[in-house]
């Protein structure tokens, strides 16, 4: 077995990195919805106020797993990460990977100072869901994620304002 090395991303990383937020999209039934592009992931990680940070988990040269964050500000806590996505080609599971890129991400967060992680997991992902419970994390059933698209935002905006 090759030994795996996790990494900070490069901007030489994000096509595989392209390629895995497609698999999860796969994975999770969603083909068709990943918009983003490799322009973007580099413009956007890159810049001089990168919007997200990302590590890598590389195999014989070859990126079979990655972890996508970025800051967020909790106004009880403090600063917190929001770890966006962990994922793990399916050729590449069960033997630590994702266990590796979780472990390096709670160590950067710690390093950070940060007060809280979080994420989202998809109520049918019941490996995931185990995965995060086995390792102590709190998975809240009592809180709903919202979301607006751009679509929504600007219909929103142009409705007629009442009051």
């Amino acid at each position: 077995m090759n030994t795996v090395h996790i990494r900070p991303a490069t901007l030489q990383d994000m096509p595989a990195v392209h390629g895995l937020i497609q698999a999860l999209a796969d994975f999770e039934k969603e083909p068709d919805a990943v918009e983003i592009t490799v322009e973007d992931l580099r413009r956007d990680g890159f810049s001089t106020s990168p919007k997200f940070a990302c590590l890598v988990a590389e195999k014989a040269d070859r990126i079979i797993g990655m972890a996508l964050y970025y800051p967020r500000y909790s106004t009880w806590k403090g600063a917190t990460f929001h770890l966006e996505d962990l994922i793990v080609l399916p050729s590449e599971r069960g033997q630590g990977v994702g266990s590796a890129l979780y472990r390096t991400f709670i160590e950067q967060a710690f390093k950070a100072g940060v007060k809280r992680i979080e994420w989202v997991v998809l109520d049918w992902n019941t490996p995931a869901v185990t995965f995060y419970e086995k390792s102590g994390a709190a998975v809240l059933t009592d809180w709903r994620t919202v979301q607006m698209t751009q679509a929504e935002m600007k219909a929103f905006l142009e409705k007629k304002q009442t009051n």
